[in-house]
């Protein structure tokens, strides 16, 4: 990618992944795309990992280099009419520790993000990998956590996990008619194999009601993928 508009590292990004009825992704689907389902499954993720060495246009500003985010997002697929389908995801909400981020993020790309206190734990066994990312909203803690493996694996053609991680575009909705695209290029990550996870969040009260059902749905799956650096381009819009 040239001239990204931001570069960092993605590092050991935990993923609750939940099979879900499409009908509760609808309202906040963006103009022209489409769910992408695996094998006829509609999932939703809560996605919890950890930027680093950050940079917006080149530049590493302090304060705004290292820190957490937790996503609960979505698939979806455009149909380009030179490339061809392109896959990506939509964000239901997007948390970050930084007032900064949240605002750039929100003005430049009209993403869903919000700054809440927030906390995350890695302890490296020889092993073992224990990861764990928490956050405070309206006076509520949420956490969710997972061990895994020490030892990375690739990631398996045309696998679950493939699908889950092998999403290379963003998109969010601008206005009725038209969308914001941006690329997000990074290398295909191992995964680590998950022994035991743990998920403590009333999504009803963290994400509205509509995802309240997700308080008693046990994950489909869960993924813990060591992750690399990225890079993300540049939004465009997208009409209808």
């Amino acid at each position: 990618m040239q001239n990204p508009f931001l570069t960092a590292e993605w590092r050991r990004l935990l993923m609750f992944n939940y099979a879900v009825d499409p009908a509760v992704l609808v309202p906040y689907m963006p103009a022209g795309v489409e769910l992408d389902l695996w094998n006829d499954t509609c999932y939703i993720s809560l996605v919890g990992f950890r930027f680093m060495n950050t940079k917006v246009l080149g530049i590493g500003f302090p304060g705004h280099r290292h820190f957490p985010e937790i996503n609960l997002r979505f698939y979806v697929r455009y149909q380009d009419p030179e490339l061809g389908w392109k896959r990506g995801v939509v964000f239901v909400r997007e948390l970050v520790p930084v007032p900064t981020i949240t605002w750039v993020a929100n003005t430049l790309y009209r993403e869903r993000y919000k700054t809440v206190p927030m906390q995350y734990q890695w302890n490296e066994m020889p092993e073992q990998l224990q990861v764990q990312y928490s956050w405070t909203q309206k006076g509520q803690h949420y956490q969710f956590s997972a061990t895994a493996q020490a030892q990375g694996v690739d990631l398996v053609p045309g696998s679950e996990a493939e699908f889950i991680t092998e999403h290379y575009w963003g998109y969010a909705l601008w206005d009725a008619q038209r969308t914001m695209e941006y690329a997000v290029e990074h290398p295909r990550w191992q995964t680590y194999a998950v022994h035991t996870f743990d998920c403590s969040i009333d999504f009803g009260a963290a994400y509205g009601a509509e995802f309240a059902f997700l308080n008693t749905l046990g994950p489909k799956s869960v993924f813990l993928a060591e992750g690399s650096e990225i890079a993300v381009g540049k939004g465009s819009l997208l009409k209808k």
